[in-house]
């Protein structure tokens, strides 16, 4: 651990290279208490120079602030530096980089600051003209042929986070080496007051890229299909509101219903306590309004508008669709549709899902004669399944138009979702109605999920290891046939910490560490038969099944 003369000593060098006024003053401010004798601020400090924030598959993201382990300008100079070194040095002397920033804090300001490094190293910035949805960037970086993108979010986190995506020219999130590589760079750049920033040269772009965006995502819809529907949408304090706008008005769905307290971005997120669609409460105006105004479907965005969430009327009242009951129904969409794969007619089309999301999905492509691919967890992986022409996960992330974005996309998604609603509504059937559909020809296929927050993440790997070694012999009355410890590659994924249990009813458990959080997460899934199209039956003999896995897996998790 280190000692408070060495802490100090660490701050006073960090302030001395920082190259952003307000930055200074505030961990000059910070070091000051703390040299002074208050704990909190000795503490403070200590968490900020923990060590340098990490650079990994999701680039960046952490709390804003002064230090190594915040984000701040110092920190995203050395990044940006990083990352072009690495360009330079795979033999793009002059690396065309195209960067994006939502509207969090300092997002304008960490984006200039990236594309004034990438200048003065001599490659070639564009900038896009605005704070923009994440899929807007990714769309952008194939289409103007970009040797790499940057976004600036934090996605769905807490208004005190920013963060920092990179994505290589082929339009998909970076994955070892390049992480490791891009790091090692990072590292090498030096302090941020060395490292040269042009005070111009990049370029701004204008809105005919969002133009073609909003254009492409439209022009995936029949121009025939129906488009009367009435739509609730929010954007969750985000910068999803006008895009999404502009997609459905260019498609010819009639105005949207939106979230007026909503809609316009702000980075204090003042109407959620958490803006992410998944955490309980965060689409309550959006289901408040639903109830005032009866629409056929309520949509969510996250604040960068990659992922997508989606509420249905259900009885007296409304619910969110579990990510699992959307990706299979957008899934079961596409598959009836055609699929368009990303990598041309010489590679056919295929399905993909993470290792925790539903195999409801690889089910209806098996009987549609389409291949399905398991991947880790991320779209990093997801995208990068060869002819990928539709992939999701359980964690609200949809990617239905790969050819365009490469990556999850909750304003496409969204508009899928749209037109399927409409189909239904044409037909007076509901989303419900076609969930049932599925269950009786595929049999229902239920999930759930939980977590326990731990100490330090430490923690998890002597559970882990227990479960790969020694087994429960039964959960939730039923025998554990298989067990896989995840961290030993196989032919078809890459290790990461986890482990897959099997049992003899086809029931499957998956425990893994979060990837951002002290948490250790359970995934479970069940498959009941359904017979003589007694679906509601079968679901509640899948429900009580579920909740015997977990019972029993809790115990044996502690």
């Amino acid at each position: 651990m280190t000692g408070p003369a060495e802490l100090f000593g660490l701050a006073r060098t960090w302030i001395a290279d920082d190259i952003d006024d307000a930055d200074r003053a505030e961990l000059t401010a910070l070091l000051g208490a703390a040299e002074a004798g208050d704990p909190a601020a000795v503490e403070d400090l200590a968490d900020r120079f923990r060590g340098r924030l990490e650079f990994g598959t999701a680039g960046l993201r952490g709390i804003l602030g002064a230090g190594p382990n915040r984000i701040n300008r110092a920190v995203v100079v050395a990044a940006a530096a990083g990352l072009t070194a690495y360009l330079t040095d795979l033999g793009k002397p002059s690396p065309l980089v195209v960067v994006g920033y939502d509207a969090r804090r300092r997002s304008d300001v960490f984006a200039r600051d990236t594309a004034a490094v990438v200048t003065a190293a001599g490659g070639r910035a564009l900038l896009l003209p605005r704070p923009l949805p994440t899929p807007v960037l990714a769309y952008a970086i194939r289409r103007l042929d970009a040797d790499a993108g940057v976004m600036v979010t934090a996605s769905h986190n807490p208004a005190r986070d920013n963060g920092y995506k990179v994505y290589l020219g082929d339009g998909m999130q970076i994955v070892p080496p390049a992480d490791v590589d891009i790091a090692a760079r990072i590292q090498a750049a030096g302090p941020a007051r060395l490292i040269p920033r042009a005070a111009a040269g990049w370029t701004v772009l204008d809105d005919r890229i969002v133009a073609d965006y909003v254009d492409d995502v439209a022009g995936l819809l029949d121009p025939d299909g129906p488009r009367q529907v009435r739509i609730v949408h929010t954007a969750l304090h985000g910068v999803g509101d006008e895009t999404v706008r502009a997609v459905f008005a260019a498609a010819g769905f009639p105005p949207l219903l939106t979230v007026g307290t909503q809609a316009a971005p702000d980075p204090d997120f003042p109407t959620v306590a958490f803006p992410n669609p998944e955490e309980p409460g965060a689409i309550d105006a959006a289901l408040d309004l639903a109830r005032r105004t009866e629409p056929d479907v309520v949509i969510a965005n996250d604040p960068d508008a990659d992922r997508c969430a989606v509420a249905v009327r259900d009885g007296a009242d409304w619910r969110m669709l579990r990510g699992d009951e959307l990706g299979v129904l957008l899934g079961r969409h596409l598959l009836e549709r055609g699929l368009r794969g990303a990598d041309g007619p010489d590679v056919p089309p295929a399905v993909a899902t993470s290792i925790v999301s539903s195999r409801a999905l690889a089910a209806l492509a098996a009987a549609a004669g389409v291949r399905h691919e398991e991947t880790l967890t991320g779209f990093k992986w997801i995208a990068r399944v060869p002819g990928i022409g539709y992939g999701y996960e359980e964690a609200i992330g949809y990617c239905v138009a790969p050819h365009l974005v490469r990556d999850k996309d909750g304003i496409s998604a969204a508009l899928l979702v749209a037109d399927l609603v409409a189909r239904c509504a044409r037909d007076g059937r509901t989303l419900l109605d076609l969930l049932d559909d599925i269950a009786a020809e595929h049999g229902v296929y239920a999930t759930d999920a939980y977590s326990v927050r731990v100490a330090d993440l430490a923690l998890v790997e002597p559970v882990l290891a227990g479960l790969s070694s020694n087994p429960p012999a039964r959960l939730g009355g039923e025998s554990v046939c298989r067990c896989e410890d995840l961290a030993h590659p196989s032919d078809d994924l890459p290790p990461t910490p986890g482990v897959r249990l099997v049992t003899d009813r086809d029931s499957r458990i998956v425990v893994r560490p979060s990837g951002t959080e002290p948490k250790l997460k359970a995934y479970l899934e069940v498959v009941e038969p359904v017979t003589n199209g007694e679906v509601t039956a079968a679901r509640g003999r899948a429900r009580r099944r579920l909740a015997a896995l977990a019972a029993d897996l809790r115990a044996v998790t502690g």
